[in-house]
Order: C-alpha cells, then sequence, then structure tokens
C-alpha cells in the first residue's frame, strides 16, 4: 500500500472512532448524566436504556464488531485466510479499530451502568483494549516484511551496508571521516565519542563533496543508525512481544466468555432487540 494511503488509512478509521465517541456523547448526553435512580423518568429512558431498541442496538453492533475483528484475525494468523489478499499488518490495524470501536458501542451500551457480571465482562473489556494498545506499540517496533511477517535477527543484520566500505570506495573519505560516520551508526559508542548529524554535516561541508553525494550519505548513515537502534532492541521486542500475550489473551477469553453468558441470560429473560 503506498505510505499516503496508508496514513489516510489509518487516519480514516482513528477519524471514525473519534466521531462516535463524539455522536454517542452528543446523542445520549442528557440521559448518561442523569442519575440512576432518575432515569427511568427520562423521557427517553425506553430508548437509550440497556434493553431498549438503541442501547441494545448499540451491543448487538459493538458485540459482532468485536468478534469479527477476532476472528478475521485470528483466522488470517493461524490458519492462513485469504493469505494472498490479506496482508497481516493492515489487517491488525483493521483489528485494532474494530476492537477500539466495537467497545466504545457496547460501553454505551451499558448506558455506563455496571453491576454483577456486566462488570467484570467491561473491565475485562478495558483490559483487552489496553492490553492492545500497548501490544501494538510493541509490534511496531519489531521489523517486519511487507506481509507483515516479523524479520530474524539475521535478516536484519543482513539488511545493513559495510558503510565504512561505501565511503571509501564511492566517495573516497579519509579513513578518520569514515571512522567518524561510522561511530555514529553504531550503537556501541559512547555518547561522549558518538557525533551528532550537525557534525557530520559540519565535516562533509569541509571536503570537497558533490552536493548530491552529501546528500546520499547522509541519507545511508541515518538509515544505519535506524538499522543499528533496531537490532540493539529486536530481541528484547520479542521477548516482551511474547509475555504480552500472557497477558492479553486471558483477558480476551474471560470478555468472550461473559459476553456469552451475559447473550444467554438476556435470550432467557426473554428481552430482543427488533426481530
Amino acid at each position: 500500500m503506498n505510505p499516503i494511503l496508508h496514513k489516510l488509512y489509518i487516519g480514516s478509521m482513528a477519524t471514525i472512532v473519534v466521531v462516535a465517541i463524539g455522536y454517542l456523547s452528543y446523542t445520549g448526553y442528557s440521559y448518561y448524566v442523569t442519575p440512576l435512580e432518575e432515569r427511568f423518568y427520562h423521557p427517553r429512558h425506553d430508548w437509550f436504556k440497556p434493553s431498549g431498541a438503541y442501547g441494545h442496538g448499540l451491543g448487538i453492533v459493538g458485540t459482532f464488531l468485536i468478534l469479527f475483528g477476532v476472528s478475521i484475525y485470528i483466522a488470517r494468523k493461524r490458519y492462513g485466510f485469504m493469505e494472498k489478499q490479506l496482508r497481516l499488518k493492515y489487517l491488525l490495524e483493521f483489528h485494532i479499530f474494530l476492537c477500539s470501536l466495537g467497545p466504545v458501542l457496547v460501553l454505551f451500551h451499558t448506558a455506563f451502568k455496571f453491576g454483577g457480571i456486566v462488570s467484570i465482562a467491561f473491565w475485562s473489556m478495558v483490559a483487552v483494549v489496553l492490553s492492545g494498545v500497548i501490544g501494538r506499540v510493541i509490534y511496531i517496533q519489531i521489523p517486519r516484511t511487507i506481509e507483515g511477517r516479523a524479520l530474524s535477527l539475521q535478516e536484519v543484520q543482513n539488511m545493513r551496508t559495510n558503510l565504512a566500505q561505501v565511503l571509501q570506495d564511492k566517495y573516497k573519505l579519509e579513513p578518520s571521516t569514515i571512522k567518524l560516520f561510522v561511530s555514529f551508526t553504531t550503537e556501541t559508542a559512547s555518547a561522549e565519542h558518538k557525533p551528532s548529524l550537525g557534525k557530520l554535516k559540519t565535516v562533509l561541508a569541509s571536503h570537497q563533496i558533490h552536493k548530491n553525494d552529501k546528500g546520499e550519505i547522509l541519507q545511508l548513515v541515518r538509515r544505519e543508525r535506524s538499522l543499528g537502534k533496531r537490532i540493539a532492541r529486536l530481541e528484547t521486542m520479542k521477548r516482551l512481544f511474547r509475555y504480552w500475550h500472557v497477558a492479553h489473551l486471558p483477558f480476551a477469553l474471560i470478555m468472550l466468555v461473559i459476553v456469552v453468558i451475559h447473550i444467554a441470560v438476556t435470550l432467557a429473560f426473554g428481552y430482543k432487540w427488533i426481530f
């Protein structure tokens, strides 16, 4: 996907979530700020209450979005469903979108009234959403292929360029200058010995190097430094990602079980939507 389209893709999903929150808050504000014991007398109580047409509908749609977001992501990741059509990293973002919008709808379905088993489901849902945000932060730190597969340490190392060789053969820089540029890209170099990007520009300005070559050199060292940082934190991020599943999955299962129980109890008591 084109980088601009990718940004629009992410931005549009974030906008939808924000607009949904704004619309739902504005529409039912007078009801949601009414004390629980007085809501029965609110003129639109039958509409906004959890079992009302509006409130109940929010719960159904929200639950569907969550279940669909989880199901399609698991089907693609574990079972290769539509592997050629759905790239994992884009599907993950769609999964996050659905599992953010869904809980928002469920929250307004409850009309901010929590109690009993519903409160357990709600706080499990909150834990799932928060852990999902943390997981996303960890996920984007791990280098991946365009299909979304995590790169191994060896694959990332193979992406690096022999910077010293390139600077010597292509740009004819002297050994002391090459050493300075290499130290800029090395994570093991101490802060006091690592030059700043401004210093590198000053050094290049003192050499008889074409303007375009200066840009290429700076771009190259930036890329090498970025790869160096990724290599340094790759194994740490992968380990954190494995630990993250230990927290995310149990809360998701708890939420799912309680939602199923909640739906079963609702049907047992004869609550129906518009059908």
